[in-house]
């Protein structure tokens, strides 16, 4: 009996918004993408409750692969980089930070199936938990369309940050970047404000704001104050190299 086989109604009207709202195929397989969406959480719930299912912790191990190969294939076909270039712009393209960037971007957090426990803790915004279902997300594509479909796929939605990553614009790190570029432009380093934290402790969500000088450079928001942070600065390094602060590009 495969996973489709024993999907609830619920289940299976979640798998198919999800197939919609994901811009997939009518023809691919259910059955895979319930594995992709399906969290080690839900799976050990369930399994509580007799029912046997998958989870997607193999697909994103296949799936870290299929991502790999298709970076590295477009790089070296359409650029004349070198070696240590292209596993530097695929590494950075291929991180947690920016696979979870995609999944958000697509709704990816909107159909995964989550334990009650992990839901309770704020697991649909985890980053570790989107990066890997984004991963097992094109494992399941690569799995049920073939990998020129999944190739295609990815590249749609990564092309971008490769570009900017080629372009030296993209950054994991993003406030030490913005300490190098306020060092240059004002001569000072970021200070870094929490403008708001909600929920309990277990998961509790910041907004922080990074100021120079007592302006607001960028605003971030997430369920750690760290990762507010980076997205703060994230925000203020896209605007300088978009030349909108300081009134000139950087």
């Amino acid at each position: 009996m495969n996973q489709n086989d024993v999907m609830t109604k619920k289940e299976k009207n979640i798998v198919n918004k999800a197939i919609k709202s994901l811009k997939l195929p009518e023809n691919m397989d259910k059955n895979i993408l319930f594995t992709a969406l399906s969290h080690t959480s839900f799976v050990f719930e369930k399994e509580n409750k007799g029912r046997k299912l998958n989870s997607n912790e193999r697909l994103e191990f296949l799936g870290d692969s299929v991502l790999e190969l298709s970076i590295s294939e477009f790089l070296f076909n359409k650029y004349n980089l070198s070696e240590g270039d292209m596993s530097k712009i695929r590494a950075t393209v291929a991180s947690e930070l920016i696979l979870t960037e995609v999944a958000k971007k697509i709704h990816l957090d909107k159909f995964l199936f989550l334990g009650t426990g992990e839901e309770k803790h704020g697991g649909r915004q985890k980053h570790s938990i989107l990066a890997d279902a984004t991963e097992s997300l094109f494992a399941s594509i690569y799995l049920s369309l073939g990998f020129d479909y999944a190739k295609e796929y990815i590249l749609k939605r990564l092309t971008p940050y490769i570009k900017k990553a080629i372009k030296g614009e993209l950054f994991l790190d993003h406030k030490t970047k913005l300490q190098e570029i306020t060092q240059e432009v004002y001569k000072a380093l970021p200070v870094y404000e929490v403008l708001n934290s909600q929920g309990p402790s277990h998961i509790k969500y910041y907004k922080v704001a990074v100021k120079i000088n007592n302006e607001t450079l960028g605003v971030g928001e997430g369920h750690s104050k760290k990762i507010a942070e980076q997205l703060a600065a994230k925000e203020a390094c896209e605007k300088f190299l978009n030349g909108s602060n300081k009134n000139e590009k950087y």
